[in-house]
């Protein structure tokens, strides 16, 4: 038999470890795709992409520290960089393209499916010359287009981006609610979309403190201590044995 293809080599960076682990999990679950690494940030991005030598880098345009943007530059140099990110402003993507960037996803406006086709695709795809480190943060001259394959998903607006979508899979249409609130039933989907409490507020125009008073609600409703458990009554994979 024919040696089989060496395994796809990621590197996800995300300082949401809801979001590292989700992604870690539905990427290793396919064959041929293989985490070697996850980074907080880009500053841990840069250090770990010169360790491990990744094929693809998958990196958030916001984070605390070193953010993508500012470590896109040289992260582009490591290996190819597939944005993967809440952010859906035009001057972040132009930026994220001018920087190096090879594709451009945002959680909530695309599948599994597509989420593995473009880890593909950005591992096929020839790295554009990235931007110097300490290059002007003035746009370039004409928008920069993704090739046609890696375009910028997006979905048509803030609410829409993530409501009854997560970046891990889609709950079920038959679902029960479980009591929820129309609110609640906004907060949970936030959740299990992989945002922490500053996003959901900010999604929500709602307060932080807001957002821990619908979240405890939540979670007694749901008969749940932890966002873990709770994600998993809320997509229905609680307590679901192996199959035979």
């Amino acid at each position: 038999m024919p040696d089989q293809a060496p395994s796809l080599r990621v590197l996800v960076a995300d300082d949401n470890p809801v979001v590292r682990a989700g992604l870690t999990a539905l990427l290793g679950a396919h064959p041929g795709i293989r985490v070697v690494a996850e980074a907080p940030d880009g500053g841990r991005a840069l250090v770990l992409a010169a360790r491990h030598r990744p094929d693809v880098i998958l990196l958030d345009a916001r984070m605390p520290g070193t953010d993508g943007l500012t470590a896109l530059p040289r992260l582009a140099r490591l290996a190819p960089v597939l944005m993967v990110t809440y952010s859906t402003e035009p001057e972040v993507m132009t930026e994220a393209a001018r920087r190096g960037a090879t594709g451009y996803l945002v959680h909530g406006s695309f599948t599994t499916a597509e989420l593995i086709d473009a880890v593909r695709a950005t591992a096929a795809t020839e790295m554009p010359p990235p931007a110097p480190v300490h290059s002007s943060p003035l746009p370039p001259p004409e928008p920069y287009e993704f090739p046609s394959h890696m375009q910028p998903r997006m979905a048509q607006s803030s609410k829409a981006r993530f409501a009854r979508a997560t970046a891990f899979g889609r709950r079920p249409p038959d679902h029960r609610d479980f009591g929820l609130s129309s609110r609640e039933v906004e907060v949970m989907d936030l959740i299990a979309s992989g945002m922490n409490n500053r996003q959901i507020a900010a999604t929500c125009f709602i307060s932080e403190k807001t957002v821990k008073n619908h979240i405890n609600r939540i979670f007694a409703k749901l008969h749940s201590a932890s966002r873990s458990e709770a994600i998993a009554h809320w997509l229905g994979t609680a307590h679901q044995g192996r199959p035979a």
